[in-house]
Protein backbone atom coordinates (compact mmCIF):
# COMPACT_ATOMS: atom_id res chain seq x y z
CA UNK A 1 0.00 0.00 0.00
CA UNK A 2 3.02 2.63 0.93
CA UNK A 3 4.14 2.21 -2.62
CA UNK A 4 0.91 3.24 -4.17
CA UNK A 5 0.82 5.89 -2.29
CA UNK A 6 3.70 6.80 -3.23
CA UNK A 7 3.15 6.52 -6.91
CA UNK A 8 0.14 8.58 -6.84
CA UNK A 9 1.85 11.60 -4.62
CA UNK A 10 4.47 11.17 -7.83
CA UNK A 11 1.98 11.23 -10.04
CA UNK A 12 0.32 14.15 -8.32
CA UNK A 13 3.61 16.47 -7.63
CA UNK A 14 4.87 16.05 -11.38
CA UNK A 15 1.07 17.18 -13.03
CA UNK A 16 1.93 20.26 -10.43
CA UNK A 17 4.43 21.20 -11.69
CA UNK A 18 3.86 20.70 -15.63
CA UNK A 19 0.64 22.26 -15.29
CA UNK A 20 1.65 25.36 -17.45
CA UNK A 21 2.37 22.63 -20.66
CA UNK A 22 -0.33 20.02 -19.70
CA UNK A 23 -2.59 21.60 -22.03
CA UNK A 24 0.36 21.55 -24.90
CA UNK A 25 1.28 18.49 -24.43
CA UNK A 26 -2.35 17.03 -24.47
CA UNK A 27 -3.32 18.90 -28.01
CA UNK A 28 0.23 17.27 -29.29
CA UNK A 29 -0.45 13.90 -28.41
CA UNK A 30 -4.21 14.43 -29.87
CA UNK A 31 -2.48 15.47 -32.96
CA UNK A 32 -0.09 12.52 -33.02
CA UNK A 33 -3.57 10.44 -32.75
CA UNK A 34 -5.38 12.19 -35.56
CA UNK A 35 -2.66 11.86 -37.74
CA UNK A 36 -1.82 8.25 -36.71
CA UNK A 37 -5.89 7.70 -38.05
CA UNK A 38 -5.61 9.28 -40.76
CA UNK A 39 -2.31 7.84 -42.18
CA UNK A 40 -4.19 4.32 -41.18
CA UNK A 41 -7.43 4.88 -43.47
CA UNK A 42 -5.07 6.82 -46.47
CA UNK A 43 -4.97 3.54 -48.52
CA UNK A 44 -8.65 3.36 -48.50
CA UNK A 45 -8.84 6.72 -50.23
CA UNK A 46 -6.74 5.42 -53.17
Amino acid sequence: MEAQMTFLTTIKSIATRSRATLLQDAAGAAALVVMLVVSLHLPAFV
